[in-house]
């Protein structure tokens, strides 16, 4: 199968950095083919305006989705689009930050989502362009596992992430899996840093086996 991992952490030392590697090396040995977008190490720019674009619909006014509708886009959004489209599975790795994904990869959704050509005319949701295709939200939090409960300081974390998983990627046509969470790893110990990623790559060999989530509307 085809993986595609976006990772969006500036550092490769952390333990966002180490699920990356791991995912990549566990598939990789499953047989599966892997390509990735480190949007930090490519310089991705997250900044969605005329630059997405190497043609002009409407010079006089600006207006994203009829550029998208009609355009050509620049090499750096045209090279993100193929890779999703190409995939069966899109992993994202990223830390929670201010209870959503980092801004580069926010940015990297505003740029390479493009109206037309991943969504448009009632091809979203249960119509999206991309029914059939799974996707996996992995992630840490500063904060601990019961700070993330329903009745913990930070509420739940599922309903934290549904903006994600409904309003990015189930919109597009994706099935979404049970995020996979490490909570807190900068509490652990280097033994257990080690278990958690051997849990993950126990998770993923057996990924596509998975039933997705239904996030639903509610």
């Amino acid at each position: 199968m085809k993986i595609l991992i976006v990772l969006a952490h500036p550092e490769l030392q952390s333990m966002n950095g180490a699920m990356y590697h791991t995912a990549i090396e566990t598939l990789q040995a499953e047989g599966h083919e892997v390509k990735v977008s480190d949007l930090y190490r490519q310089a991705f720019d997250p900044v969605s305006d005329r630059r997405n674009f190497t043609t002009v619909y409407n010079a006089a006014y600006f207006k994203q989705q009829l550029e998208e509708k009609h355009g050509v886009f620049a090499p750096d959004v045209e090279t993100e689009q193929q890779k999703v489209e190409w995939c069966d599975l899109m992993i994202w790795q990223f830390p929670l930050w201010w209870f959503t994904v980092p801004g580069v990869l926010k940015g990297w959704v505003d740029r390479v989502f493009a109206y037309g050509r991943f969504y448009g005319e009632a091809r979203c949701y249960q119509n999206g362009i991309f029914k059939g295709k799974k996707a996996l939200l992995s992630l840490t939090t500063g904060g601990t596992a019961e700070k993330y409960e329903k009745t913990g300081e930070h509420g739940d974390l599922d309903a934290i992430l549904k903006p994600i998983n409904r309003g990015m990627l189930e919109f597009v046509g994706f099935s979404v899996l049970e995020p996979h969470v490490v909570y807190a790893p900068v509490r652990m110990t280097q033994k257990e840093r080690e278990g958690i990623l051997g849990d993950y790559s126990e998770r993923l060999k057996g990924i596509f086996k998975e039933e997705f989530l239904n996030v639903g509307i509610y």
